[in-house]
């Protein structure tokens, strides 16, 4: 696809990186999206009104419970107790959490098929991959098609959530494996919620292209907003190996995070990427990738071999 850019870049209101030591924990619950946390305890079912069921009385449980098929009420049953540990561990440990974040937003532009950011006086390359199967839409799209080749914005994040590791071990060592995992599985579920927070904050805020923007948290985790934050090792950016290049813009000790060789983060409540402000911006699938792409793709990746690129993109191959 050929870049068609035809509308005019928001300069963002805080150019370069700014650093949230202090993210609140209590305000982050609220962006929590509970799918995914029902979904790990292998729950699966549609709970979205759940918090109608927590008040005092039990009529109200068993109005919400009676919502259900009575082949579905008894996995119902236990997604409200488990819904209801998980309140009453996250008001139990809230202030043993730390949460923290990295704003980056910069000049760029789209280069080499892939997207070049602009800070103090140096060019950090982003290469990114193209689809090789038909989209939805008959486009073989790549992230670099919605960043434009003359000038334009783009941004880096990061968020983190402390303190998880340490909560679970103590859970183990007293043999309460139940609220080791459960604080663990929270912990995923604050970091993810955390990047909709910044994210929010970015587009209204720290970059300001979507000021005036008034959707429900509902909404935003249903990405309704404009724009978008791939995340790298996630569908649209799945070389885990990028988080080395986008290092220069995106200072992930100064709040606490550290790389393994592979690219992982820890601790394991971590997410980073990137943030794209066009309007078509939109989440897609990379998938399987051809022996062409591949080779184009490692001589991008600072002249990289095929057989190292493999290691990073064996999923895609």
């Amino acid at each position: 696809m050929k870049n068609k850019y035809t509308y005019i870049p928001t300069k963002p209101n805080a150019l370069g990186i700014t650093i949230l030591n202090d993210i609140s924990i209590d305000e982050l619950v609220a962006y929590i999206d509970w799918r995914f946390f029902f979904s790990a305890w292998k729950l699966s079912g549609k709970y979205d009104n759940i918090n109608s069921a927590l008040c005092d009385c039990e009529a109200c449980s068993t109005t919400w419970l009676q919502g259900f098929s009575e082949t579905d009420r008894p996995k119902a049953r236990e997604a409200l107790s488990l819904y209801r540990d998980a309140l009453a561990l996250l008001k139990q440990i809230s202030g043993q959490l730390a949460a923290k974040g990295i704003v980056g937003l910069f000049p760029a532009q789209s280069r080499n098929e892939g997207i070049v950011f602009f800070y103090q006086e140096k060019e950090i390359y982003l290469p990114t991959l193209r689809q090789q199967e038909f989209s939805r839409d008959g486009i073989y799209w790549s992230l670099c098609d919605f960043v434009s080749p003359a000038a334009d914005y783009c941004g880096s994040f990061a968020v983190v959530v402390h303190g998880a590791d340490d909560l679970a071990r103590n859970f183990e060592a007293q043999n309460d494996h139940y609220n080791a995992i459960l604080v663990k599985t929270l912990a995923d579920r604050l970091v993810e919620a955390a990047a909709e927070w910044l994210h929010e904050k970015i587009r209204k805020q720290y970059w300001g292209y979507a000021a005036n923007e008034k959707l429900s948290i509902a909404d935003m985790l249903k990405a309704r907003y404009t724009g978008i934050r791939p995340a790298v090792g996630y569908p649209s950016l799945p070389d885990q190996s990028v988080i080395f290049d986008l290092q220069p813009i995106l200072p992930l000790s100064e709040i606490g995070i550290q790389l393994t060789k592979n690219g992982a983060m820890i601790p394991g409540a971590s997410i980073c990427g990137i943030t794209i402000a066009h309007p078509e911006a939109h989440y897609f699938n990379i998938g399987k990738i051809s022996p062409e792409q591949l080779i184009d793709y490692a001589r991008r990746r600072r002249h990289k071999t095929p057989e190292e690129m493999l290691k990073w993109l064996n999923k895609n191959y």
